[in-house]
């Protein structure tokens, strides 16, 4: 509530106009009221005036912009009193004509203005959404620093069908990266059902592979919650989920569908770890499918780069994907935080300010290992390189 609250406070704030705008349609008022005044009859400049109550909404209320345009009506008398043409008929339509200008510019303010509040409370509730759903990732958890980024395809969002989640399980980290078929706030539910259904499982089942199944199901058991008449058995979702031992320099992922992370290391230095993807969860008929756990080197001092596909989808002008693993390599040493922002900067720019599809990214950094304090849960076990069947 207190979020909301200085949202809206912050929304009341920006709509107060400064005295520095405020004197410009002013003193539009009073340069036109004089030049007209001392014009020759036969120069007209007094219809300038409307200048004036149509600038002001541009950083103004609908009060001051009435203000204004009451200014306005009331320089065009002063104007026709001084010429000696108040009672002229020309004279009279052109004040009431300013008249009904400034009362159609104050409507036209009041309208935009309640429209900017209804915006402004939807992006509200979308942000405090976006943070019940998915809660912000912490700057450090053990040995991993990490940053996360979020760009929803659909307008005014915030939040979309793709989803990220972190937690310290005994002696690491287990993370979640995934992507529900479909964007925007159709995809919102289903996002909500993986992410809660993987905090409560991270902790029960020891091996990746066997929290994978759990997810699977929990998809398969509500599956037609989120389906519609026009895509029955289509509602899928694809998932990486990562452990990260705090003390063994390795990481096992088992991805179900889901690209494979970049290894980011010193020297602009790019791999791709090798990866055997499952169907993707809820894909019919293949709940039963075996999953592979890949383990692979992840040492101090490298970052794993997680994304989903709106990231690497991401198309230009001329079509062209965004190329992200040769991207990133220009990047391979900057922190997680500069990491994320030169990424969003590049990408929307590749793709002309707005992209097609939900985009999600995570890096995690190992920092130098250390002893860190174990937590509740359990982490999948094993070792070694290469892929190991479950």
């Amino acid at each position: 509530m207190g979020r909301l609250l200085s949202c809206t406070t912050g929304l009341r704030r920006s709509r107060q106009p400064s005295h520095a705008l405020l004197l410009l349609p002013i003193a539009l008022i009073v340069v036109i009221t004089v030049a007209a005044i001392r014009s020759p009859p036969d120069v007209h400049l007094a219809s300038a005036l409307v200048i004036a109550p149509a600038l002001t909404p541009s950083f103004a209320g609908p009060r001051t912009t009435a203000l204004v345009g009451a200014l306005a009506v009331a320089s065009e008398v002063v104007i026709g009193e001084f010429r000696g043409e108040l009672i002229n008929m020309n004279r009279i339509v052109q004040i009431v004509t300013l008249a009904l200008l400034s009362v159609i510019v104050v409507v036209y303010s009041a309208v935009r203005e309640r429209h900017r509040a209804q915006l402004a409370q939807v992006r509200t509730v979308a942000e405090a959404a976006q943070h019940v759903l998915m809660w912000p990732l912490p700057e450090r958890l053990g040995p991993l620093l990490i940053a996360s980024l979020y760009l929803a395809a659909e307008d005014e969002a915030q939040i979309g069908g793709d989803f990220y989640a972190a937690t310290r399980c005994e002696g690491g980290v287990r993370v979640l990266i995934g992507d529900v078929r479909g964007k925007g706030l159709s995809a919102i539910g289903e996002a909500a059902l993986l992410l809660g259904a993987f905090r409560e499982s991270a902790h029960r089942h020891v091996t990746l592979p066997a929290l994978a199944c759990a997810l699977e199901q929990s998809v398969h058991r509500y599956a037609a919650d989120f389906e519609t008449p026009e895509e029955p058995g289509e509602r899928f979702a694809t998932a990486l989920l990562i452990d990260i031992p705090d003390e063994d320099p390795v990481t096992r992922m088992t991805s179900s569908g889901h690209p494979p992370p970049l290894l980011l290391s010193s020297g602009h230095a790019v791999t791709v770890p090798s990866l055997h993807p499952s169907p993707p969860l809820g894909v019919p008929g293949a709940g039963g499918a075996e999953r592979t756990l890949d383990v692979f080197s992840f040492e101090p001092g490298d970052t794993l780069l997680l994304y989903t596909d709106g990231v690497i989808e991401a198309r230009d002008a001329q079509g062209r994907f965004y190329p992200l693993t040769e991207r990133v390599a220009q990047w391979t040493d900057a922190a997680p935080e500069v990491l994320m922002h030169h990424i969003r900067r590049d990408l929307l720019a590749h793709a002309g300010g707005r992209l097609g599809d939900d985009a999600a990214l995570i890096a995690l950094h190992r920092a130098p290992a250390v002893h860190h304090r174990h937590h509740h849960g359990v982490l999948g076990h094993g070792t070694g390189r290469g892929s190991v069947r479950a």
